[in-house]
């Protein structure tokens, strides 16, 4: 069995679909992890222990990986460290000092594939930002897929994991191969969970509070808002970054620090990962992001260390 476990986001589901289409493979299964958190769960393991080879797409989970008992291609651009099983094929350009801005351009790159998909990925990580990059207009208007559409499309995709939903995730990979990307404007599933999601993203934005050019946003919501919410203060607003916390999400607490790219020189992000990390908590991120999850308890630990880099 060919398993591919990759992130919740566009980026991961559009790098499944970019290597199923570049190996050509007819079997295979995807699944995704639970949402928001940065591990294998049992469900994956035992996938894992059934499966003759394993992809890991855009999943910043190295030590999940040094475990892995079977042939495995580890692609991804998030900040991580050398793996050193020699069962896994690590792909991953931070390694060597490269910002790459999207995974399935990683991918994209490493199997010569390149469709609109590969500008998708690019569209759901960095937003606006992907407009300046020429390769991926071009692949955009190879397929036919405006500036709007491509943002709308990131919104619909994604619309599955912030919701919450596992298997909506896991399914829009097939979604993704089995229909042109114009048609899933109007598909129905993700429009109604789109619509209701950006009322709950408008209500926290307008909460926001601000320290030092920091916007400071607390909330609680079932829906996994808080990479969306901390890209609008930081993109569309222009704060120098945002911390941003859903203090109940499904009974744990999430905690997001995103910055701008001019902080990002002066904020070393892999420092602020691991220092989070110690406290125990799920996390991961790269360089302008820390994505964590963690008990309730533990919120003010958390934000206490991401509040020495506020100034």
């Amino acid at each position: 069995m060919n398993l591919i476990v990759h992130h919740w986001d566009t980026d991961g589901i559009t790098s499944a679909a970019l290597l199923v289409r570049a190996l050509k493979l007819e079997e295979f299964t995807n699944m995704t992890a639970p949402i928001g958190e940065f591990r294998f769960d049992e469900r994956i393991w035992g996938a894992i222990e059934k499966a003759e080879r394993l992809y890991v797409l855009d999943f910043n989970v190295p030590n999940e990986v040094e475990k892995v008992r079977v042939p495995t291609l580890f692609i991804d651009h998030h900040t991580q460290p050398r793996i050193k099983n020699p069962l896994v094929e690590q792909v991953n350009p931070s390694l060597e000092g490269e910002y790459w801005p999207a995974n399935s351009l990683v991918v994209s790159e490493h199997f010569g594939i390149w469709n609109a998909w590969s500008a998708l990925g690019v569209v759901g990580d960095i937003g606006e930002k992907a407009f300046g990059l020429e390769r991926v207009r071009e692949l955009l208007g190879k397929g036919g897929i405006s500036r709007e559409e491509a943002l709308r499309l990131v919104e619909l995709i994604d619309s599955n994991y912030i919701a919450v939903d596992r298997e909506a995730v896991e399914e829009a990979v097939g979604v993704l191969l089995s229909h042109p990307l114009k048609e899933l404007l109007e598909y129905e599933p993700w429009v109604k969970k789109a619509e209701a999601i950006r009322d709950a993203i408008e209500g926290a934005v307008s909460n926001a509070g601000e320290r030092n050019g920091f916007a400071i946003v607390h909330f609680e919501s079932p829906f996994n808002i808080i990479s969306k919410v901390a890209r609008k203060l930081v993109w569309e607003l222009g704060y120098r970054g945002a911390v941003v916390v859903n203090g109940n999400f499904h009974g744990k607490a999430q905690v997001y620090f995103r910055i701008s790219g001019k902080e990002a020189e002066r904020i070393n992000m892999t420092e602020v990962i691991e220092r989070v990390r110690a406290l125990g908590t799920n996390a991961g991120g790269k360089r302008e992001v820390l994505g964590c999850v963690c008990e309730r308890d533990k919120i003010e630990d958390v934000l206490a260390i991401i509040e020495e880099y506020l100034r």
